[in-house]
């Protein structure tokens, strides 16, 4: 099965999608990765999605992508006598260690590192910004605030902290416990919440040891501010844009969103743009046309992949949600001024040999008209800097490693394939254009190229590339 379409689609799994059958029919009508957030997934649930999964990619023959989403610290105020309270903009109001009940003037936070780090003038956000404190005095155990916007504070809301780094690690006990569970089942991604700096991916690399990619997911305006040292160290980047249109002013996500996206295609380094693209299929069997327009965006930015939330996980709607926006994304890339677009945002090659090999399969695709580019990747980095050159033409990704099909299957416009290595030369001609004709990129008389690195098998040493026929009986022929 191939997609007629180059960005790929995320689709989040819950109580709506967790059945073997669903899984499959979100994969028919679109979705190339599968999404699991360990906020509301045990290890149990974790466990069951992703042998379902697993069964769904064997029934199918096509490798599938699996991302576990680490909670990530969750920062809530303590509770209520009365459940709320009820505030007016420019009261005083206190924030404090105490672990008696709140009143009308104090709450407890349960967070000494907030307590310690807040300073005079810091905004803190109270439930998605709904109520928004000014600090006035702070001692390390309690913030004297302002109300700056607001009117209600009930138990256990979230606090977001825009103007404060804490001196804290992006991993708790819960995701060290999550971690090690979803790691011992082969996923293939792992999504960091709430990066604030590159040393945030240092934990979370060591305890996986390779044996998953890092995804993190920019959401601070901490983590805006270093995002090139950010994306120097991890796998992947994701938009969150939910958390990060709280923490910074809405009508600056769109340009962030660009910003984060371009950078991360400069890298080289996969970009996924997420939260609320298709939101009122929730509960509507269509989108609205902002809508459209918001995913649309994100597809002629370049993106790698589009991502479903609630949309798909509690929806009423998940497979036409899914569906809906497997045809936005096919439209926009059918659109005439589309290549443009992507052309226009693409970056010089590093000066290395697999990237002049990759920009020069781009450009000789194209200008030839060929049907693919097949590349030859172990480690999966042939494929990604075949990706990073955005071509018109198809990319099929051959490589003998499952575990590295499936997290190539997240990579724009990167149709992956588990083949057996090629013996030689004359091999992996013949096994690059009898795949490319069985996949459906090529038929007889058509021309592929194939880049690979000679000796075959050795990872990261991209440094061939060839032209070949697709014969009559789909091997390969000059």
């Amino acid at each position: 099965m191939r997609r007629s379409r180059k960005v790929k689609i995320l689709a989040t799994l819950g109580p709506a999608s967790s059945d073997e059958a669903m899984i499959r029919k979100l994969f028919e009508a679109g979705a190339d990765v599968f999404r699991i957030n360990m906020s509301h997934t045990d290890h149990d649930l974790m466990r069951t999605l992703v042998a379902r999964i697993r069964a769904v990619e064997e029934a199918i023959g096509r490798p599938i992508g699996i991302l576990a989403d680490l909670q990530g610290p969750k920062l809530r105020v303590g509770k209520f006598a009365d459940g709320k309270v009820e505030l007016k903009p420019g009261q005083t109001f206190t924030l404090d260690d105490n672990p008696e009940l709140g009143t009308s003037q104090r709450v407890h936070l349960p967070h000494p590192e907030i307590l310690r780090s807040v300073q005079p003038g810091d905004r803190l956000l109270i439930d998605d910004g709904r109520l928004e404190l000014k600090a006035v005095e702070v001692d390390g155990k309690s913030i004297v605030a302002t109300v700056v916007v607001g009117t209600r504070i009930s138990d256990k809301k979230g606090v977001s902290l825009p103007d404060t780094e804490l001196p804290v690690g992006a991993l708790t006990e819960k995701d060290r416990r999550d971690l090690d569970a979803v790691l011992a089942t082969g996923v293939d991604w792992i999504a960091l919440s709430f990066i604030q700096r590159p040393e945030d991916l240092a934990e979370a690399r060591k305890i996986a040891r390779g044996r998953a990619a890092l995804m993190s997911k920019i959401e601070k305006p901490q983590a805006v501010a270093r995002l090139p040292e950010i994306i120097e160290l991890s796998d992947a980047i994701m938009v969150a844009r939910g958390d990060l249109g709280v923490e910074m002013p809405l009508e600056a996500v769109p340009g962030i969103q660009k910003q984060i996206t371009r950078a991360a295609r400069r890298a080289g380094k996969p970009v996924v743009v997420a939260t609320q693209m298709l939101e009122s299929m929730i509960s509507a069997p269509v989108p609205t046309r902002a809508e459209v327009s918001d995913v649309s965006i994100a597809v002629f930015e370049g993106a790698d992949a589009i991502m479903l939330s609630a949309e798909s996980a509690a929806g009423q709607y998940p497979v036409e949600a899914v569906a809906m926006m497997n045809k936005i994304a096919e439209r926009v890339e059918q659109d005439p001024v589309y290549p443009g677009i992507i052309n226009a945002q693409r970056s010089e090659p590093e000066a290395t040999g697999a990237d002049a090999i990759s920009a020069a399969a781009r450009q000789i695709g194209e200008t030839l008209k060929l049907s693919a580019i097949v590349t030859y990747t172990s480690s999966g980095t042939t494929g990604l800097r075949a990706a990073r050159e955005r071509p018109q033409v198809s990319i099929v990704a051959l490589s003998p490693i499952l575990a590295t099909a499936r997290r190539l299957s997240l990579l724009w416009g990167t149709h992956c394939v588990v083949t057996e290595d090629a013996r030689d030369l004359d091999d992996m001609v013949d096994r690059a254009c009898r795949i490319a004709f069985n996949e459906g990129f090529g038929r007889p008389g058509d021309r592929v190229i194939i880049t690979a690195g000679v000796p075959l098998g050795t990872p990261g040493a991209t440094n061939m590339l060839r032209i070949a026929y697709i014969g009559t009986d789909g091997l390969g022929g000059l």
